[in-house]
Parts: structure tokens; sequence; C-alpha cells
């Protein structure tokens, strides 16, 4: 320490002057020195007396301080949720604008494949023919004596020849 204090005056350790001209000599030392010296403190014997004015406002701000905390979390929960709500509802949209086309189509197809005349034509080709007069029997035909209501009753099967 002895050595920065002599330094700092200007005269190194043999006691020899380290004056230089004022053009050459440019100071890089501004301040005071910063010099530390370390000192024991012993704190054992102080006590710590309860200030219950002190005691009660710090609860307080902590009560402030978590219910600020809990506004902030919720606001921020409530955001989140709204933003998570919103995907859901546009991927909600997508998928029933998907399921829409996809009913579309397939009522085309059944249209299509439900349609007479390609029916009639791939029944030709499979070497099926239209039905003769009087092979057809209506089950859904009413008959004259059938005004009121009709009890089930068996009879017996009688068998066509074929051809």
């Amino acid at each position: 320490m002895a050595a920065a204090a002599a330094t700092i005056r200007g005269v190194g350790l043999t006691g020899e002057s380290l004056a230089a001209p004022a053009a050459e000599r440019r100071s890089f030392w501004t301040g005071t020195p910063e010099i530390y010296f370390s000192k024991a403190i012993d704190n054992s014997r102080l006590v710590k007396v309860e200030d219950p004015q002190r005691n009660r406002e710090m609860k307080q701000f902590g009560t402030a301080l978590a219910f600020l905390f809990l506004l902030v979390f919720t606001y921020a929960w409530q955001h989140f949720k709204a933003i998570e709500y919103g995907y859901q509802i546009e991927s909600a949209k997508r998928e029933l604008n998907e399921k829409t086309e996809m009913n579309h189509a397939l009522r085309l197809e059944d249209a299509s494949l439900r349609d007479p005349e390609r029916i009639d034509v791939l029944a030709r080709r499979i070497g099926l023919v239209p039905p003769e007069p009087g092979q057809v029997m209506r089950m859904d035909a009413t008959s004259a004596d059938a005004q009121g209501p009709v009890m089930a009753s068996a009879q017996p099967v009688t068998e066509i020849p074929g051809q």
C-alpha cells in the first residue's frame, strides 16, 4: 500500500521523481484511490427488536402483492384461454367445412349409384331381363274387401314353375 501511495504522489520506490514533462504526461488516474481495509464486525451482541407496526405493514404489502399477482395471472390465464378457444373454433369450422364437402360428394355418389339407367345397363350386362307380365306380384296393393283392419293369416305357398 505504501508503494501505491508513493506512486500516487509522484515519487518512485527508490525516491526519484516520476514527474514527466507536461506534453508527455497524461494521467490515467482521475479520482481518489480505492483502497479497502477489512475490519471484523461482531454483531453477536445485537438483539432485533420486534416492530408490530412494521410487521403489520409487511403483511399488508404481502397480501396486496399476492392479490395483484393473482389478478395478473387470472387475466393472463383468461387471455390465453381465449386465444386457445379461438384456435379450437377455427379448427372446428375447418372440420365442419371438410365434413360438409365430404357429405356433398357422398350424396352425389349416392345419386349416381341409384340412377335407374345405370342399374338397367349393369343388369343387362350380367344377363338379367325385364320381368314378364304376371311375373311380378305387388304386396302393397289394396283389395276391395280390405277396408277395415286386416288380420294376419297363413296361406299355403304356391310354387310357380320356373323356366
